[in-house]
């Protein structure tokens, strides 16, 4: 596999970025993160997307750090300061999701909270469904896991055919016009800064032809399995997406129908565009800390999840569990309508 390294140099002009980069070695390849905050803090792992790096939470960090969480912010491999493989077939759903569980693993992080958005959701929330031991909440911003199943947005057919025809992928425009705030010149480059020429951008070329759009595509079978954890998923989850994000719309109330872990908790809806980090990442970052902070007995809603039994008189907690099981039954006919084929988007508005 052949490599590119982003030379320091190249960094020298980030603004309001004072986090010292820090290195590990996944499969071979150097992966690079950012943290702040106690080292013996309560973990709270911050996963980018396309194309951005651990820049774009720049404004979360010290939110979290001065509320005595350990945030930590790695670079996915083909991003920021981390290593580029120059081919795009070097680069697979599937090996995107083996190099973050490395990180995961050699940084031995345990007890964690995951933030992600975009692509961070597509591989975070695979990996909380295959290590859930290791993690104890989900706050899922502006992303979801697809599988092929559900009609994507044409916003995203839009962004795929342009991401893979453009001479010229400006990754700082790219951003900018996923924000509802105008960015600085300055911001607009520290984004351009990792590719400082095409070469190294193989890996955001090759991010949206990864994404499951139809039900033949490689990780649809795992992405269907992960969605049958989540249907069971009783940790605490948390959906804090943004207002102005066609992409993504809709995708919250999906998954607080779906996921036992979203009844009851202080969902938000932020404003902002597809870039929430950037738009709103101060209060984004209140949000997690809020969310972390919580003291809910979540063990009495856990008992009334396993002693809910069908005809029985509810009342209080037992009513929001009831109405929990009937949003997730009509997720879940939903899923399987579409797994065979009989699924229109009638049924899908109907979900919300």
């Amino acid at each position: 596999m052949d490599l590119l390294r982003t030379p320091e140099s190249a960094f020298a002009a980030v603004p309001d970025f004072p986090f010292e980069p820090r290195f590990v070695d996944v499969g071979g390849l150097r992966m690079a993160w950012v943290e702040t905050g106690p080292a013996d803090g309560p973990v709270v792992l911050c996963l980018h997307g396309e194309p951005t790096w651990s820049f774009l939470y720049r404004k979360v960090l010290p939110v979290l750090g001065a509320a005595g969480l350990r945030a930590i912010a790695p670079d996915l491999i083909g991003f920021g300061r981390s290593d580029k493989p120059t081919r795009r077939d070097d680069y697979t759903y599937q090996r995107h999701l083996d190099w973050l569980r490395a990180f995961v693993e050699a940084l031995h992080l345990e007890r964690m909270t995951l933030v992600c958005q975009d692509w961070g959701g597509l591989l975070g929330l695979r990996l909380a469904t295959e290590l859930p031991e290791r993690f104890t909440r989900i706050v899922a911003a502006n992303t979801f896991l697809p599988t092929g199943d559900l009609p994507m947005p044409k916003a995203f057919f839009r962004w795929r055919d342009f991401s893979q025809t453009t001479p010229d992928f400006d990754v700082g425009a790219i951003v900018a016009r996923g924000c509802t705030r105008p960015l600085a010149a300055s911001v607009q480059a520290a984004y351009d800064a990792p590719f400082p020429d095409d070469r190294f951008k193989a890996g955001a070329r090759q991010f949206p032809m990864l994404v499951p759009a139809t039900s033949d595509d490689p990780q649809t079978v795992p992405n269907r399995r992960a969605w049958d954890v989540l249907a069971a998923w009783t940790r605490p989850f948390l959906t804090a997406f943004s207002d102005q994000d066609p992409i993504t719309r809709g995708g919250d109330a999906f998954m607080q129908g779906l996921i036992p872990g979203a009844l009851g908790q202080p969902h938000v809806t932020l404003p902002g565009g597809h870039f929430l980090q950037e738009d709103c990442g101060e209060q984004l970052g209140a949000v997690v800390v809020d969310f972390v902070r919580r003291e809910e007995d979540f063990s009495e809603r856990d008992e009334v999840l396993r002693q809910l039994r069908p005809g029985r008189t509810v009342t209080g907690e037992r009513r929001k569990t009831l109405r929990l099981r009937t949003r997730q039954g009509r997720c879940r006919r939903a899923l399987g309508r579409c797994r065979h084929g009989r699924f229109d988007g009638s049924r899908r508005r109907r979900l919300s």
